[in-house]
């Protein structure tokens, strides 16, 4: 017998517990009656500080029928995931067509593995390094070393999300969702994201997850190609015939029937070209800000109230919005508990912050960004690509505010309230590395941003005590948190380019890692479907 146990309490005290002890206490039987027990969903209730506790969903197979109490359920089965591409696997007819997946952050990966599982060995092409160059490229520009436009925070084998804190809860409902996470843990990534509430991977287990989504790829036949990029179409009557390319060995052609664009939402020279070539674009909303970075034992006491400290629990997280009367909205926007603010740039001349934590999330600071929405009319442009101009003005303001050696403008909360220049930190000590100039922060947003953010902020701090603390430090600017282009669509994931898929979030069709890996399992799906004329609906 298979239940599923709903809306569990468990008391903070008792964390260590076996899961099959609890179940028995549960089901009010014998452990030995318990053949198995699976968490489900674990989260953090902390509505009420007196009594923060742990809820639990548990799957449970018994050795013999058992009476359930309310909260129960019988299920048929405990849910196991099957590979990605397994719905088209045995559909599909003989592979009609080559197709090319250009880029490997999460929609390019699940896009080429998708293809991969299914038959059709694609090539992949990511204009950064792998995973493993990259990483040692980062590490010596964040000491103050060169920057390197190919090899950066944004671009690089596993994409921006590679240097975060890898949260992986979306608001989309998508039944793909779940095989996501499970081809994420047989990568290397911590099972724990399979029934945390709010799954995070975090950036030492990104990378070797990374690493195992690139390796399956290959053993399934794929040709992953590093330090590639995409420089223009081949297009003949209306479709895409192939891509010219510009790898370590020079400029080369590659015929292809099928062209997944997963090229993320720093690629502002694929952008350039795409409207050349005759794609429809258009501009989309997005947002920009700075980084706001607490001391994470604030953020606990605030969250936790008197159990902060329980070794049940670990760094809290918060997520906090207000809207303006101006019609401005205010928001916090990937939080990284217990990590740090990184140099971000992915152009010479720019200064971008983000974040990211390990998965311990044992850092002595938490960080979100702190973001204005900003909409069409305020990029002072009606092209596509003037939304690009926009973040580029900002970034350039903020690389000379910092400097010019990208260290990033930083300003403490209580100095940025009261619209005077910072000299230094307080009790907070800035992490972003390779260095903070202390000043202000109004050059550097346009003035109805830095404005929303000081309405903002003190309202912010009735929901969340602390927020708007006088010490906590605002670093400057954070322009990439989605493109600021969408290149269009049909219902079939099809460009009006036939055999071009603009595929996750740098095309404008997700937010985040797990949005952006589905993204990329639909498109590389519709690619299937037409390249073998298989006629299943996705």
């Amino acid at each position: 017998m298979i239940i599923r146990i709903s809306q569990l309490r468990q008391r903070l005290d008792d964390w260590q517990l076996p899961l099959e002890e609890v179940a028995a206490r549960v089901l009010r039987v014998k452990r030995e009656d318990i053949r198995r027990v699976r968490l489900a969903r674990k989260s953090v209730d902390a509505r009420d500080k007196g009594d923060v506790h742990f809820t639990l969903t548990l799957d449970v197979e018994t050795v013999r029928p058992v009476r359930l109490p309310k909260n129960a359920q019988e299920m048929s089965a405990m849910g196991d995931e099957a590979p990605i591409g397994a719905k088209l696997r045995g559909g599909t007819n003989a592979p009609a067509g080559r197709c090319l997946v250009v880029g490997m952050g999460p929609a390019g990966l699940f896009a080429a593995l998708t293809l991969a599982r299914c038959g059709l060995a694609p090539v992949v092409v990511e204009r950064g390094k792998s995973v493993e160059a990259r990483e040692r490229d980062v590490a010596a520009f964040w000491a103050g070393g060169a920057f390197d436009p190919a090899s950066n925070v944004q671009f690089g084998e596993g994409g921006a999300g590679t240097f975060s804190d890898g949260k992986l809860n979306s608001g989309i409902k998508d039944a793909r969702c779940r095989g996501v996470l499970a081809e994420m843990v047989r990568a290397g990534a911590p099972e724990s994201i399979l029934w945390q509430a709010r799954p995070h991977v975090g950036t030492d287990h990104l990378k070797k997850m990374v690493r195992g989504l690139r390796n399956q790829i290959i053993a399934l036949g794929g040709d992953v190609r590093f330090e590639t990029r995409l420089t223009g179409l081949v297009i003949e009557n209306g479709s895409v015939r192939g891509a010219e390319l510009q790898g370590p060995g020079g400029a080369y052609t590659l015929d292809a029937d099928a062209v997944i664009l997963a090229v993320g939402h720093s690629a502002r020279d694929t952008f350039e070209m795409l409207r050349t070539a005759g794609a429809d674009m258009s501009r989309k909303p997005f947002a920009i800000g700075a980084r706001i970075e607490h001391l994470q034992r604030a953020i606990n006491r605030a969250q936790y109230g008197a159990a902060a400290e329980h070794p049940a629990l670990g760094a809290a997280d918060y997520k906090l919005a207000v809207h303006l009367e101006s019609g401005r909205s205010v928001y916090t926007f990937c939080m990284c508990p217990g990590g740090q603010v990184v140099a971000a740039a992915s152009e010479a001349g720019g200064v971008v912050v983000n974040g990211m934590s390990l998965y311990a999330r044992d850092g002595v600071n938490a960080n979100s960004a702190l973001l204005v929405n900003v909409l069409p009319g305020d990029f002072g442009g009606e092209d596509p690509l003037a939304g690009v101009r926009f973040q580029r003005t900002w970034e350039r303001a903020a690389f000379l505010a910092g400097g010019g050696d990208y260290r990033a403008p930083a300003q403490r909360v209580g100095d940025f309230l009261a619209q005077r220049a910072s000299a230094g930190p307080g009790s907070v000590v800035p992490s972003y590395r390779p260095g903070v100039k202390w000043g202000a922060l109004d050059g550097c947003l346009p003035e109805f941003v830095t404005g929303a953010m000081r309405q903002a902020l003190p309202l912010l701090d009735r929901k969340l005590r602390g927020f708007a603390h006088p010490d906590a430090v605002l670093t400057g600017v954070e322009t990439r948190s989605s493109s600021p282009v969408r290149v269009e669509r049909d219902e079939r994931c099809s460009s009006n380019l036939r055999g071009l898929y603009p595929c996750g979030e740098g095309a404008g069709y997700a937010g985040g890692i797990m949005s952006a890996a589905v993204d990329g399992i639909r498109c590389a799906e519709a690619a299937i479907c037409e390249l073998t004329r298989n006629d299943q609906s996705l």
